[in-house]
């Protein structure tokens, strides 16, 4: 099993053998869930990043965008049904409608993938040298 992670550009991660490490995790009495904090706070890199550059009429749009995390994936939101609910319409754009998209998130993702891609990079080294040296303690 492989699963890629994309910045919005040229950028990527591919983890490969996802499966086996899952198998690893577990047997140095972890599991993928340690991930889920690391997921999180490369959201957040993001999130933060995409508050700024979010453009800004009433600023309502960049208040809406949050980071979240499952143990999978880190996850930038934006907008909401209430009183954001173009988020969507304004990052990719409409062109039924003459609305460019800025790609604000996309952006933030790739001007912000070293630093977001460093956090995974430490996170799984720690979790190798925990299985490779035996060191089962969290």
């Amino acid at each position: 099993m492989a699963g890629t992670i994309g910045a919005g550009g040229n950028g990527s991660l591919q983890l490969k053998g996802a499966g086996q490490l899952a198998r690893s995790l577990k047997k140095a009495g972890s599991d993928l869930k340690d991930l889920k904090a690391v997921n999180r706070e490369a959201a957040s890199i993001v999130a933060g990043e995409a508050k700024k550059t979010a453009p800004h009429v009433s600023g309502r749009l960049s208040r809406t965008v949050r980071a979240g995390a499952t143990q999978k994936a880190g996850v930038v939101r934006a907008g909401n049904k209430g009183k954001v609910p173009y988020a969507g319409v304004i990052n990719y754009g409409w062109p039924g409608h003459n609305i460019k998209a800025t790609y604000f998130a996309n952006k933030a993702a790739k001007d912000t993938e070293p630093e977001w891609t460093a956090l995974y990079s430490q996170a799984v080294e720690k979790i190798i040298n925990r299985i490779t040296t035996g060191d089962l303690s969290k």
